[in-house]
């Protein structure tokens, strides 16, 4: 038997496109150069990811565009219909005529299988209908591969963060002297921690920490910048300057310190109310150059960041309890930034030759 040009096309070629968004354009596309009378189609896949569940990639043949829906939650959880948001889209296209199948084998009804919806603006054939189910068998196969792809940079990413993720998919899995990034570096780091894993159940010190790294890591992402490492309880994180203005950068990274600041806050008020302690803090502000690349065994390796830069804001945030405040900015970031600054006067840091300028925010 000699297979139609587009179920061919899902042997030989699917596999290759860039993702599910594209996958859908194309098979769409071919589908209704065969004759189809298609309004839209939907994709649905669970997602190995930490927050996300499923998504589900919705294709509309009048535009040819495609957009992407996140549906939220454990994979397990009760009541969790993957398919529901492409079923709701089609419905809503209008044309009454809806059909969905699994992907895969015939008579594959995981609950977590992909889900390939489709609407037509007439009613199907037989044969349409046969060709769609037959679609949807070898499909299976191409989007094994592309789910296979999308597992693996979300594992990375949730490991490693999304700069050195995406150096591990380009291979770069050698010790080498990797890239120089010119960066706003923001250091935050808990006090007293030491003292708290003393007095405090395990479980309850992983749940402060898990708190306090959700509020720094989300206001750091909320303003496009990225968190590099977890340092025990301290965090590294950076607003790549690249094409932009450093000022820019400064200012992303000072609203994500204002972001951060305010969640500790609301944090402390909760703790409060529980009876815990507050989670006192420290931040600091440096702009610099810094280096990211391998380091470790030829066999186990990690990437980290290495230089002055890193050096320099690591012991400018030990000076947040000496000269009690929460946020110290470096006189090399508040050369860039037009906000009002306090200066804090000149000091020396431990391991830094020349003195930093330090400042303050105001109250």
């Amino acid at each position: 038997m000699q297979l139609s040009s587009t179920l061919a096309w899902l042997v030989d070629e699917a596999s290759t496109v860039p993702g599910a968004e594209h996958f859908m354009t194309r098979l769409g596309e071919r589908l209704v150069a065969d004759g189809l009378p298609l309004a839209g189609g939907a994709l649905t896949q669970a997602a190995p990811h930490p927050i996300i569940a499923r998504r589900t990639w919705l294709w509309r043949a009048d535009t040819g565009e495609v957009i992407e829906a996140l549906g939220f939650g454990s994979l397990g959880a009760v009541g969790l219909e993957p398919a529901s948001v492409g079923r709701d889209w089609l419905t809503g296209l209008g044309t009454g005529i809806v059909q969905e199948n699994v992907v895969g084998p015939t008579g594959d009804g995981a609950s977590d299988a992909p889900v390939l919806g489709w609407a037509a603006s007439r009613p199907l054939t037989k044969a349409e209908s046969e060709l769609l189910l037959e679609v949807a068998r070898f499909a299976a196969a191409p989007l094994g591969v592309l789910a296979a792809q999308s597992t693996l940079a979300a594992l990375l990413e949730t490991y490693l963060g999304r700069r050195s993720a995406r150096q591990v998919l380009a291979g770069q899995l050698r010790r080498e002297t990797g890239e120089t990034i010119r960066a706003v570096l923001l250091y935050a780091d808990l006090r007293g921690f030491t003292e708290l894993s003393e007095a405090t159940a395990p479980t309850s010190v992983v749940a402060a920490l898990d708190a306090w790294f959700d509020r720094i890591a989300g206001a750091v992402h909320a303003f496009d910048g990225e968190v590099l490492k977890f340092i025990g309880d301290g965090v590294l994180a950076i607003f790549p300057v690249g094409e932009r203005p450093a000022s820019a950068a400064c200012d992303a990274a000072l609203r994500a310190v204002a972001a951060a600041r305010a969640g500790m806050a609301y944090l402390d008020r909760e703790r409060a109310g529980q009876g815990l302690p507050p989670l006192p803090f420290g931040m600091a502000l440096h702009l610099g150059d810094m280096l990211w690349g391998n380091i470790g065994t030829a066999d186990r390796l990690d990437f980290t960041a290495i230089g002055q830069a890193v050096n320099l804001v690591s012991r400018l945030e030990g000076l947040c309890k000496p000269l009690g405040r929460d946020v110290l900015i470096s006189g090399a970031f508040a050369a860039e930034t037009t906000r009002d600054m306090i200066s804090m006067g000149e000091h020396r840091l431990r391991g830094i030759a020349d003195p930093c300028p330090v400042f303050a925010l105001p109250a």
